[in-house]
């Protein structure tokens, strides 16, 4: 059975919330009010909208097999990036050294990793796949766009993570100089973030309120580092991580 309990501002936000988390929307889903939002007085006595929202046995069967899909292309793209290391490796110092300028390669290092992405998302079986490319410096930022969205994205970002490593290593086999790459797929990036600091704020408003350590899922380094930025100003709560990779993950605790 798949189930959340969710926090929010209000019943409805944290239905919303909940259907984010879940991937569903609001007719895939059963849900049951824990606790009424309170806004109290004078900021005195306010408490959060509980709900709990479970899929309906059906669709939790009909999204079994893209699921699967996702966990499948993962992975495939991972498996990619463990046969790259070992090519760069492979490849080195000295070897480098002997390539002659005349036999680098004419192609742009964004061209090519346009392509090669184009290539993965093939085997994804994504055809509709459209990149733009933004170059400033040493940072390229490729944004895909596809009808498949979500396949890309993966659970929690998982393959778009390890796809935008994969591309990292192929873009930097053919440049002459070090480029940060980023992919990012219909803004992912920026409402992850915008997610995660939202989260950060009602969670340590939760150590606030019962005086207990909030330990959160375990998340990436930079997405790790979202959370304890968007708290970092605040004198009531410490934030530290825990854990080894790649199940490290943040803890929440009130200061008293």
């Amino acid at each position: 059975m798949k189930q959340i309990t969710q926090l929010g501002a209000s019943k409805e936000e944290a239905i919303s919330l909940a259907l984010q988390n879940l991937g569903v929307t609001r007719d895939q889903v059963e849900v049951e009010v824990l606790q009424e939002a309170k806004k109290g007085f004078l900021g005195f006595g306010a408490r959060a909208a509980e709900v709990r929202v479970t899929v309906k046995e059906t669709q939790q069967e009909e999204q079994l097999v893209p699921e699967i899909a996702v966990e499948e292309d993962l992975v495939k793209v991972q498996l990619e990036v463990e046969e790259v290391k070992e090519e760069l490796i492979e490849l080195d110092a000295e070897q480098q050294e002997e390539i002659h300028e005349d036999e680098l390669p004419k192609v742009s290092p964004v061209e090519v990793a346009k392509d090669y992405v184009i290539s993965i998302a093939k085997d994804m079986g994504i055809e509709d796949l459209t990149i733009y490319s933004k170059v400033e410096g040493k940072n390229v930022l490729l944004k895909l766009e596809s009808e498949k969205a979500a396949l890309l994205i993966g659970k929690r970002g998982s393959t778009l993570n390890a796809l935008q490593q994969l591309t990292q290593l192929i873009v930097n086999k053919s440049a002459k100089s070090f480029l940060l790459v980023k992919l990012d797929v219909e803004d992912y990036r920026e409402r992850r973030q915008v997610a995660l600091e939202q989260l950060a704020e009602r969670m340590a408003d939760r150590a606030i309120r019962t005086g207990r350590k909030v330990p959160l899922e375990p998340m990436p380094s930079y997405e790790r580092k979202i959370i304890h930025n968007a708290l970092a100003n605040r004198i009531d709560i410490e934030t530290y991580s825990e854990g080894t990779e790649p199940n490290r993950y943040i803890v929440i605790e009130s200061v008293k």
